[in-house]
Order: structure tokens, then C-alpha cells, then sequence
């Protein structure tokens, strides 16, 4: 049994020790005054920690003494407080190497051939018959193109004459499928244009949406070629870009007629709505080499019937108007309406108006005076006629045509026979050209 004597030796044990060396008795732990050990520990960190802060701040403040964030002090204020000048635009320009000091003005318009700033530029149907002859004119420029095609009616041997070029790239993409690109502009023509390919494969707006969406998202210019048929079979004659048109929304072609009108008014939503620089061209009938050889159109139906000796087929009475522009007109009707100031919808053809027997008489001339001319029922909505008033793309885009039918017609042929016979006779003059 413990005493209270011992009891007392045990608690002055557990509250003192005594140093073994010294022999003098020390205080535990746990009796230190919290003062002494705050102290302590201050003068540690004093002792041991701030020379290598002060010797930090040091190597910092050389560092920046050495390389300064900015050479002017102004540029700091131009940073953090923004004036109008200093502002970043809201478009992307990625390539602005200048080409030219000067720029040639008409009367405040921009012709398509102007030399300025090399542009980033995107065509979607790029390796079509009229995408591939606008890209050539882009890369003579200067221009930086990108092409998209699904090569539904595309063809690469369009473009074959561009590969290697550091300035050109092709991807096969369909634009119903969205897709990201840091360009300046975009030239939106992919779409089935003929009768053969627009029925087998119905138009829809899924591919402009995705352009438009992604011209609002990069802050590029976006033209959209729309189409004559626009107009339908019209009740005025000839068509003046004010008239709303005459069209069956359930005819067989409507898939492409209503598809035009719809990305028209998708264009025009979105610059309304979201400041979208937009440009509408209405293209009327086009012709010259690399049109498909059997895409329905009259005029390679007329050319690629008379060099194989086959009957060319007129349907109905052959009394339809249309007017025919090549295609060198229509690319620099485009390229003037993407540089210019103006939205449109502006109409680019040709005012020259044939009826088809006619335009059979001209080929007959250009080819073989003994073809013979076959009628067959006519199609179901077909227009009975189609002329462009172009006096908007006079005026304000200082454009008209230049290349009649008679001269253009041969350039084409020549083209043709050497893709359906490989011969090369007089296709020198026309294969690739946009003259």
C-alpha cells in the first residue's frame, strides 16, 4: 500500500529531473513557459528564414530589372486600361503581309483582282467546276486557300495543278459535318447545282448553318452563292433581284430552290442577328471547262452529246430562254462582291438570252453542223424562261460580263475532247484557263 510519503516522491519525480551531466535539476517539458517558447521559435525564423527571402526578392528584382516586361511604360497603361485604338478587332487576320502599298480604287469599289493583304481564305466545293477556277484566281493573287469537298460531284484532277503549293490545302470533308478553321473569308459554293446530282442527293441547309456558325465564331466574311432558281418559273422577265420569285415548294426540284432561298434567309439571319459580314450572289446559268461531263445541264449535255455523235436532246418546244455567262465572268463577279461594301443579293449572269434551240444551233456550229436535234417531253417545273437583270452589279460592284457565247463555247469543247478522247488539239487554250 502506497503512502502519501510516497506519493509525494512520485509527483516531485514527474515534475523535476535532474541533468545527468551538470547534476542540476531541470523543468520538464511541460512546466516551459509558453512566452520563452514563442520567442524562441521567432528568433529561429529570424535567424534562419529570412536571409533567403531577402536573397530571393533580390534575384527576383534583377531578373526584372534585366528583362522589363514592356519598353515603354505607356504600353502597361495601354494594357490594363484599353483605349480605342488599343482594342483587339473582333476578326482573326492570320496572314497580313502586305502586297502591295497602294490599292486601286472605282469609284470606292475594290475589284477582284485588287493586290493587298495576303488573306486566309476557305472555299467549301472547291474542287467543283466553278470552286475550282475561283481558286485559281485566289492562289494567282497571293491568297491562302483552303479547299473543302466531299467530291460528290468535285473532282481532284481539278485542283492537281495546285499540290506542292505552300499557299494551298485540300480536305476532303463533307460541310454537313461542322468544322473549326481560322480563316478571313469563306466562300461557301458546295452544293449539288444540276438536276442529276441535287436530286439524287436532296439539298439541305445543314452545310451553310455550319458555315455561318463557323464565320460568327472566327469572325470571318462568308459569300454564299445562291442560284437563279431562286426565282422559280418566274412571272417577271427579266428577273431584277427585287422579285421574290414563283416557285413550287413541293415540286421536284424544289429540294434545291427552297434549299437556296432557305440559306438566304439563314445569311441574312445571321447578320442581323449576330453582325455577321455576309454576301449573297444569285448565279445564273455558267458554263466553260471542268463541268461534268453528264450533270444534266443543257450546255455540257449539248457539247458532250455532239462530240459523241448522239442526237442533242431538247425537251419540250425548245422556246425556254435561259442566258449563259463563262465561267471567268462569274469568278470575278464573286471575288468583286466578297471585296466589296455591299450584302446583296446581287444577280451574276449573263443577259444574253437563248432559247435552247438556239443554243443547239451554236453548238451544232462550234462542233458538228450535221448533229441532229432529238425534242423529248419537257421536265416537270422547268422554267420557261430565265434572263438576269444585272444593273445592281453594274452600279454597285462595277461588274458585267465580257466573254459571249460564241467565243466561250469553243474554250469549253476543247476541254471536253480532251477528257472524253484524250485529245489534246487546241486544248492548250482553254484546259485550266479562266480567260
Amino acid at each position: 500500500m502506497t503512502t502519501s510519503s510516497d506519493s509525494s516522491e512520485l509527483i516531485h519525480r514527474s515534475t523535476s529531473t535532474r541533468n545527468p551531466i551538470s547534476g542540476r535539476k531541470q523543468q520538464s517539458p511541460s512546466s516551459t513557459s509558453p512566452l520563452k517558447h514563442t520567442t524562441n521559435r521567432i528568433t529561429n525564423i529570424l535567424l534562419y528564414r529570412v536571409p533567403f527571402l531577402l536573397i530571393g526578392i533580390a534575384i527576383a528584382s534583377i531578373f526584372f530589372l534585366a528583362f522589363p516586361l514592356t519598353d515603354s511604360p505607356d504600353s502597361l497603361d495601354s494594357l490594363y486600361y484599353p483605349t480605342e485604338s488599343s482594342t483587339l478587332p473582333t476578326r482573326r487576320i492570320l496572314l497580313e503581309e502586305s502586297t502591295s502599298t497602294t490599292t486601286t480604287k472605282n469609284n470606292g469599289r475594290v475589284p477582284g483582282g485588287v493586290r493587298g493583304k495576303r488573306k486566309r481564305i476557305v472555299v467549301t466545293g472547291g474542287a467543283g467546276f466553278v470552286g475550282s477556277h475561283l481558286v485559281d484566281r485566289l492562289i494567282e493573287r497571293g491568297d491562302s486557300v483552303i479547299v473543302l469537298d466531299n467530291m460528290f460531284t468535285g473532282r481532284k484532277d481539278n485542283l492537281l495543278h495546285h499540290l506542292g503549293n505552300p499557299n494551298f490545302e485540300l480536305i476532303r470533308h463533307d460541310v454537313v459535318e461542322p468544322i473549326l478553321l481560322e480563316v478571313d473569308q469563306i466562300y461557301h459554293l458546295a452544293c449539288p447545282a444540276s438536276p442529276v446530282h441535287y436530286k439524287y442527293n436532296p439539298t439541305n441547309v445543314m452545310g451553310t448553318l455550319n458555315m455561318l456558325g463557323l464565320a460568327k465564331r472566327i469572325g470571318a466574311r462568308f459569300l454564299l452563292t445562291s442560284t437563279s432558281e431562286v426565282y422559280g418559273d418566274p412571272l417577271q422577265h427579266p428577273q431584277a433581284e427585287t422579285y421574290w420569285g414563283h416557285v413550287n415548294p413541293i415540286g421536284v426540284r424544289s429540294c434545291y430552290d427552297e434549299g437556296k432561298r432557305t440559306a438566304e434567309t439563314l445569311a441574312m439571319d445571321y447578320h442581323r442577328g449576330a453582325g455577321i459580314e455576309v454576301r449573297i450572289a444569285r448565279i445564273f446559268n455558267t458554263y466553260g471547262p471542268r463541268m461534268c461531263l453528264d450533270d444534266g445541264r443543257v450546255v455540257s449535255n449539248f457539247v458532250a452529246q455532239a462530240l459523241r455523235k448522239e442526237p442533242l436532246t431538247v425537251y419540250g418546244d425548245g422556246k425556254q430562254t435561259r442566258s449563259f455567262q463563262y465561267v471567268s465572268d462569274l469568278v470575278e463577279g464573286l471575288m468583286r462582291l466578297m471585296e466589296g461594301e455591299h450584302i446583296g443579293p446581287f444577280n451574276l449572269g449573263n443577259p444574253g438570252e437563248f432559247t435552247m434551240l438556239e443554243l443547239a444551233q451554236v453548238v451544232q456550229e462550234t462542233i458538228d453542223p450535221n448533229a441532229k436535234i432529238e425534242f423529248r417531253p419537257n421536265t416537270e417545273d422547268d422554267p420557261h424562261k430565265r434572263k438576269p437583270d444585272i444593273s445592281k452589279a453594274k452600279e454597285l460592284l462595277g461588274w458585267q460580263p465580257n466573254v459571249s457565247l460564241r467565243e466561250g463555247l469553243p474554250r469549253m469543247v476543247a476541254d471536253f475532247r480532251q477528257r472524253l478522247f484524250g485529245d489534246s488539239k487546241g486544248s492548250g487554250n482553254s484546259g485550266v484557263s479562266t480567260e
